[in-house]
Formats: C-alpha cells, structure tokens, sequence
C-alpha cells in the first residue's frame, strides 16, 4: 500500500470518527441546505488541517458536495437557502456560507447584497481570510 493511500485511509477513518457526534449536532439533516431523508458526508472547511479537526467539518448532502467539489457544476440559484444559513451559531456553517457568497456574489447580485448584510466577527474573517473554495 502507498504512503499516499495508508494517509488517506487513516484521515478519513480520523473523520469517521466524528461522524456519531456530527450526525447528532446536524439532526440527519445537511448543514447547509438541511435537507432530510439523504445521504450525509462529512465535509471540511478550509482550511484542512494536519489532524482531522471537529470544528471544521460539517454534514452535507450529495448536491451540496459535489457542487463544492466541482465548482463549473456550481448552480447559483441552488445556493439561495444561504440568506439564511448564513446566521448559523455553527462557525464552520457560516464560514463556508460566506465563503460560497464571496464566490458567487462576482455574478449573483442576491449574494452580493446577502454577503453585506451578514455580522462576521475578527477570529471569523481570520479564517474566512485563508479560505480559497475554488482557487
């Protein structure tokens, strides 16, 4: 086995491991667009650290996923539910809010005006500043 793979492999058994405990807080419901009933993974925010790291993963479902992970499959009318996932008292929820509205507000006007209206404190924009979804 490669060391890349044996890395992988003991990274995502790290996440897996949090899986009870996000499952719980999220309700079996995604944390962004809360839909019900669907298959849930485990997502980091940026950015990744070396340790797999609880307050930096949320639940997300399919759409939600693979959407972030192919940003040319992004579809911005899916993305309206964030005027109001963008208040969530989950930080690594609003982080990756504000984040996907600073993508999508160069050409969605309702992001742009979403992303003025919301409050980020200094430790938030701290980690929204290191924070490229799709660079």
């Amino acid at each position: 086995m490669s060391k890349g793979h044996a890395k992988h492999q003991e990274r995502h058994h790290g996440l897996s491991q949090f899986g009870k405990d996000l499952i719980r807080r999220c309700g079996s419901k995604c944390e962004l667009c809360e839909a019900h009933g669907v298959k849930l993974t485990v997502y980091e925010v940026p950015p990744i650290a070396a340790d797999p790291n609880y307050d930096q993963c949320i639940m997300i479902c399919d759409i939600c996923s693979s959407q972030l992970d192919n940003p040319k499959t992004i579809d911005p009318s899916y993305w309206r539910f964030l005027a109001s996932i963008m208040w969530s008292d989950l930080a690594p929820v609003k982080i990756i809010s504000v984040a996907l509205l600073k993508h999508l507000e160069a050409t969605e006007d309702w992001a742009a005006e979403l992303r003025e209206q919301v409050y980020i404190q200094q430790e938030e924009q701290d980690w929204l500043d290191q924070i490229d979804l799709f660079g």
